[in-house]
């Protein structure tokens, strides 16, 4: 009976610092939209940005995957590769940002000389984009089904 209420408390404190961290990346609202044809401030000042949402969110899944490891070993194991994959997509964005970054002409629309390689380039950018922003997404619809199934304390 001890067990189960340490248990109680420990999945209570974890749901506590969930939802502070929570509050805190909703403040950071990091969005997603890529523009065409911004200067390379714009670049260095986007990848900082992302750097430092892309870092709390990994924080925040770290710490979900601490409070689901209570529950369920397999499924927090699942959530755990999800992690992994989710920093390997970020390190692909930034990557794909930094090229940006270094030639910003890249994300010119309108530019119709465009080579194949600054169209291919700004292709990557935006599937990596697409890729990190879905698995993001797919992540928090896991653990929010997770926390129902498993977690809620009514």
């Amino acid at each position: 009976m001890i067990k189960i209420m340490d248990s109680k408390k420990t999945i209570e404190a974890y749901s506590k610092k969930l939802e502070k961290m929570g509050v805190e990346l909703s403040k950071m609202q990091y969005n997603f939209k890529i523009k065409s044809k911004f200067p390379e401030k714009y670049w260095v000042k986007r990848i900082k940005e992302f750097d430092n949402y892309h870092k709390k969110v990994v924080e925040y899944h770290t710490l979900a995957y601490a409070l689901m490891s209570l529950a369920n070993e397999e499924q927090s194991s699942i959530f755990l590769l999800r992690i992994n994959k989710l920093k390997q997509l970020g390190k692909k964005l930034l990557e794909n940002m930094e090229k940006i970054k270094q030639n910003p002409s890249i994300r010119n629309l309108k530019d119709s000389q465009q080579s194949r390689w600054s169209i291919e380039l700004g292709d990557q950018l935006i599937k990596s984009n697409n890729d990190c922003l879905n698995h993001e997404k797919h992540m928090n619809i896991f653990f929010r089904e997770f926390y129902e199934k498993y977690l809620k304390i009514n």
